[in-house]
């Protein structure tokens, strides 16, 4: 196995989720059963995840929101996949919080958060 571009990117479960269905669309070609069933799978999984109410443009402009709390980009990946809905939530999403961020940060966080990942839309009954 020859590594032929050493540098990589971490994605987001929106990017993967569009990724594979991407391939879900093309497997038909290449005739790849074990494909299919991953890709399947996966789908089914992230189509109940936070991702599917988001979009690029909201990742991105959290992201940019979030420049001012110079957090690492592990942390604001793990916020994106799983967006925060308590100060607890935000205590195991950013490594030593407590001592990182004040109360206040921690509230802004939540309030950017609920701003571009809003969850999925209301029912109408």
């Amino acid at each position: 196995m020859e590594i032929v571009r050493p540098l990589y990117s971490p994605l987001c479960n929106l990017e993967v989720m569009e990724a594979l269905k991407n391939i879900k669309d093309t497997k038909k070609k290449f005739g790849l059963r074990n494909l299919a069933t991953i890709t399947y799978e996966t789908l089914q999984y992230l189509e109940e995840s936070p991702c599917k109410y988001q979009n690029s443009k909201n990742i991105i402009e959290f992201l940019e929101e979030m420049e001012f709390y110079k957090l690492m980009p592990k942390e604001c990946l793990m916020m994106i996949n799983d967006p925060p809905t308590s100060a607890l939530h935000i205590q195991l999403l950013i490594e030593d919080s407590e001592e990182r961020l004040t109360e206040e940060q921690v509230n802004e966080i939540l309030q950017i958060s609920r701003k571009y990942f809003p969850g999925p839309p209301p029912e109408n009954n």
